[in-house]
């Protein structure tokens, strides 16, 4: 019976993690959740925080502390990379747009800019019809 090697330490080299100084910030601001991803220039995701990933649930997902909180896990990892300057796009109309970039913006992160890049229909799909409560 042949017996193998033991197998001793890791393979391959270890991953080095890479510095970013300026970055993107993303948020996409639902009716239901509230996603923050933080890039760099050429848009490759570095971290990203979703209020459900929060521990945030159901109806509780959608307020705008849950925002905060998501926001600022993502800006504490954002900043495990050295990001110090951050330009902010919101997309959505969600309750979580503004405490998002508060959040941010006391975690010390430098805001450049703050751009609305929610997409505005040409009299495109028909809305959902009105609820009835």
């Amino acid at each position: 019976m042949a017996k193998g090697k033991a197998k001793t330490g890791k393979r391959g080299k270890a991953k080095v993690k890479k510095t970013v100084i300026d970055g993107i910030a993303h948020i996409h601001a639902s009716f239901n959740n509230t996603i923050i991803t933080i890039t760099d220039r050429h848009g490759n995701a570095l971290c990203w925080a979703t209020a459900g990933g929060a521990g945030f649930r159901g109806s509780r997902k959608s307020t705008p502390f849950a925002a905060q909180v998501a926001a600022d896990n993502c800006g504490r990892t954002a900043q495990e990379f050295g990001m110090k300057n951050l330009e902010v796009r919101v997309r959505g109309p969600g309750p979580g747009r503004d405490s998002a970039v508060r959040a941010l913006n006391a975690r010390g992160f430098e805001i450049s800019s703050i751009t609305d890049m929610t997409s505005i229909p040409h009299n495109g799909c028909r809305p959902p019809k009105r609820r009835r409560v």
